[in-house]
């Protein structure tokens, strides 16, 4: 773990090093795409949150619930066809733990994660809707996206590392994800008969107890969650079976 979290220290620092900015930009990045994503769909659009009639402030809020659970899931995902393929001086050598590699991306995207976590909150004060009790819960509400971004990881990396064309593939599906999933509406806003399908992608239990706990003062259904991070941890194992199956061959491609 002490190897996870010095590659993700070194990954984080590495990639704002050479900005003016540095650290700022995890927290400017999200703040600047939640106002761009606010004017258009709120003043260009005129769009309203189903069954709701707020302000500006609550409506951010609403999307920003959505947003910071599918960027941290974006990031990952975006990232994991090439982990090896970025790592060709790691693979020859037999001793280098490879299937750590999600995890470092992971953690490192973990960081834009928790400062999101606390924009929720510092939004929720102020637009009025206070602190309650439930925020406690949004650490464990979060809780299955790391099984299940670590088995995406080991899958994608594993087969991106033979196909190349899997990044190119993937960053379609992700940008067709993130309209599929609820961030810009609730899953109310559906026909019944459609609802279930959604609620098949993991993201929209997490995106909708995200703002159960913050917004509506609502425990999770615990049941839910223990299902949901049961499936998530399942395809962690898958992903890291299968990784390791493949992971003997890689050496020949890179």
């Amino acid at each position: 773990m002490s190897l996870v979290m010095q590659l993700a220290r070194r990954e984080v620092h590495a990639r704002y090093r050479q900005s003016w900015l540095g650290m700022v930009w995890v927290v400017l990045t999200p703040l600047l795409m939640l106002g761009v994503y606010t004017l258009v769909f709120r003043h260009v659009m005129r769009v309203r949150w189903y069954g709701v009639d707020e302000g500006n402030m609550a409506f951010a809020l609403r999307i920003y619930a959505g947003l910071a659970v599918f960027g941290f899931f974006a990031e990952c995902v975006n990232r994991a066809p090439n982990l090896v393929l970025e790592q060709p001086h790691l693979v020859k050598k037999v001793v280098f733990p490879l299937e750590i590699m999600p995890w470092v991306n992971a953690v490192s995207a973990s960081v834009g994660l928790g400062v999101s976590g606390l924009l929720l909150v510092g939004l929720a004060l102020l637009s009025g809707h206070g602190l309650s009790v439930t925020m406690l819960a949004l650490p464990l509400v979060w809780l299955p996206l790391l099984p299940l971004v670590l088995g995406l990881g080991w899958f994608l990396a594993g087969v991106g590392t033979y196909v190349r064309d899997v990044g190119q593939l993937l960053g379609m599906v992700v940008a067709a994800l993130m309209f599929l999933s609820p961030i810009f509406f609730p899953v109310e806003a559906l026909p019944e008969a459609v609802r279930p399908w959604l609620l098949l992608n993991p993201l929209a239990w997490i995106m909708t107890g995200t703002r159960e706990v913050l917004l509506h003062g609502r425990w999770p259904d615990w049941q839910a969650l223990a299902m949901l991070l049961a499936a998530c941890t399942a395809i962690a194992a898958a992903g890291a079976a299968f990784f390791h199956k493949v992971r003997t061959g890689f050496s020949d491609v890179v």
